[in-house]
């Protein structure tokens, strides 16, 4: 669990970097449950990931920084640590899995970052053992920074002053930092609220976790929910995060689609595939009754995609 103290120093941290999103109301009539969506794709970079990468490489000396910021990442945490390289003046180089997609290499490139792409399993590899052979400078690790988690805890803090008493928070688990993160937020400040995660069927590693009570590989297989779902949880990962999670589902993928088009429809609101997880699992009933937050974690899809999705593709 990482400390309210370290989230609220975290915070004050991040004040000129991060904005404060809103909080809003997702209005389904038929929906099991009062919806609201956090809608960190308003960010800067338009993902929550401006959170954590900012407070992770402010908490780096300047000696460490000066050769440059290196992260392995799909997309958002790419952008997130080119950003603040570009705000740094330092260059950014960045491992993607080869399936990332281009609205996301596209801004990357635009934030000066330099992209190597890798098939998945390389790309994995470089985030379990947080290097990337060749290339030096500060590995920025997408998921188990303290620092990391502890930026995208602030999520939480602002979730209970917008809705001090939510029944639950459903939070898209790709790596595990941004559910460590905010479920850490929540247990200090209000542990009665459920805290549940939300993958895609394609590669729902923590679901299985959760049922065998460790983690197992499981099959994945690449999806435009590009942004969460792996093959397996991190090993590191899985004492921190086991404790603070209280349900996983996984969420069919063309399911997640059309919860992308759901909030496009009723809410104007642009979500990738990973953002759309949480409202679709609430959507479903899969987060129970009562006042449901989902975390909308990003919103950066390819455009192409997005028009396939709205016109009725399952993803």
């Amino acid at each position: 669990m990482i400390e309210l103290a370290e989230i609220q120093a975290a915070r004050e941290r991040i004040a000129e970097a991060a904005v404060r999103t809103p909080l809003v109301r997702l209005h389904v009539d038929e929906a099991p449950a009062e919806i609201y969506l956090k809608l960190e794709n308003l960010q800067p970079i338009n993902s929550f990931k401006t959170r954590g990468a900012t407070n992770a490489i402010m908490m780096a000396s300047a000696g460490e920084r000066a050769k440059g910021l290196v992260t392995a990442s799909a997309g958002n945490m790419a952008q997130g640590v080119a950003w603040a390289a570009r705000e740094l003046g330092v260059p950014a180089t960045i491992a993607v899995p080869e399936h990332a997609p281009e609205a996301k290499l596209a801004a990357i490139g635009r934030l000066g970052g330099q992209v190597i792409k890798l098939p998945y399993d390389d790309w994995w590899n470089v985030i379990i053992t947080s290097r990337l052979d060749g290339v030096d400078g500060l590995f920025v690790h997408p998921v188990q920074d303290p620092g990391m988690m502890a930026g995208n805890g602030t999520i939480g803090l602002e979730i209970l002053e917008d809705l001090p008493d939510p029944d639950a928070v459903v939070i898209p688990y790709g790596g595990g930092g941004l559910t460590a993160g905010i479920a850490s937020a929540i247990r200090a400040l209000r542990p009665q609220t459920r805290i549940v995660t939300a993958e895609p069927e394609t590669g729902a590693a923590l679901a299985a976790a959760v049922a065998a009570g460790h983690p197992v590989s499981v099959d994945y297989r690449a999806s435009f929910v590009d942004g969460a779902g792996s093959r397996r949880v991190l090993d590191s990962m899985w004492p921190l995060v086991a404790p603070l999670v209280d349900d996983a589902v996984a969420i069919p993928v063309g399911e997640a689609a059309a919860a992308v088009r759901t909030l496009a429809e009723r809410a104007r609101v642009i979500a990738e595939g990973a953002g759309a997880l949480a409202p679709a699992a609430a959507l479903s009933g899969r987060a129970g009754t009562g006042k449901v937050v989902c975390v909308v974690s990003g919103g950066n899809i390819n455009l192409s995609k997005l028009a396939e999705i709205l016109n009725g593709a399952a993803g």
